[in-house]
């Protein structure tokens, strides 16, 4: 199927080429940790079914009312889940899904749509290795890895990450900080339209 390549405005564009780099981005993290809801709650179908929504729109579909309708029910599971970790796998499963609807919007908070999932991983990771922190900033290098000179022009093009009290939270502003300190490279690392003045912007 052929990709859109149609661009959404608002304070700044976002094409769906762009979108689809963010929803990739977030999906991976949200399959790495599907597992820990699943096991916890076996006959809930909703996050796995937001996970499939999100691959479809990354494979070439639309964005249509399926991303958001399975988002929806991924964050109703995530609220009934048993536990921290059940509820964070589930959320991130929503966030992926939700991902194809991501506002250009400078506002902070949209930045948690970006890389809340990837915190959320890293947080499961802290967890189910007893409360470790090492664990969580090894994830978050693995999360910096995995960014690509798309993702993070796209990152930059948002205030940074909003404040909160949550270990998800921090962890989230953590790697937020550390992938606009990426954007501050030559510029042959940014394969994009006016990426040096949105680095600059990122990194001042």
């Amino acid at each position: 199927m052929a990709q859109r390549t149609h661009t959404v405005s608002g304070d700044f564009d976002l094409t769906m080429d762009e979108l689809r780099v963010v929803a990739r981005y977030v999906v991976r993290h949200a399959e790495d940790v599907l597992a820990v809801f699943e096991q916890a709650v076996s006959d809930d179908p909703r996050p796995r079914l937001a996970i499939d929504a999100a691959w479809a729109f990354i494979n070439g579909a639309d964005r249509t009312k399926l991303q958001r309708v399975t988002s929806l029910d991924a964050h109703r599971a995530a609220r009934s889940a048993p536990s921290e970790a059940a509820r964070l796998a589930a959320r991130s499963a929503g966030d992926a899904a939700s991902a194809a609807y991501l506002h250009p919007i400078a506002q902070a908070r949209q930045v948690g749509h970006i890389l809340r999932a990837c915190a959320s991983a890293a947080r499961i990771g802290e967890m189910e290795a007893g409360g470790d922190p090492a664990i969580g900033d090894a994830l978050l290098e693995r999360s910096r890895q995995r960014a690509t000179p798309v993702l993070i022009d796209v990152l930059c093009r948002y205030p940074p990450a909003a404040g909160g009290g949550s270990r998800v939270a921090r962890l989230t502003r953590t790697l937020d900080r550390s992938l606009r300190l990426a954007a501050d490279r030559p510029s042959g690392h940014i394969e994009a339209s006016g990426a040096d003045a949105r680095r600059m912007e990122c990194t001042s």
